[in-house]
């Protein structure tokens, strides 16, 4: 659970703000937002195998690149 305890002569906007600020480096709307809707195992999958593949192109570019120069 994410808290933030507001500190002595502190405005209320900043409050919020460093709320706000805690919750984005916690990662959890990233969470909350993967888990929106559902997906099929097979779906799941797919997006690995996808993520994978750009991953080993981007190498592949990068190696192309150095070696071009």
């Amino acid at each position: 659970m994410i808290y933030a305890v507001k500190k002595q002569n502190e405005s209320n906007e900043r409050l919020i703000s460093r709320f706000k600020k805690m919750v984005q480096r916690s990662r959890v709307l990233l969470g909350a937002k993967q888990h929106r809707f559902h997906e099929q195992p097979k779906r799941k999958r797919y997006i690995r195998q996808a993520a994978v593949m750009r991953s080993h192109h981007r190498k592949v570019r990068e190696k192309a690149q150095y070696y071009s120069s």
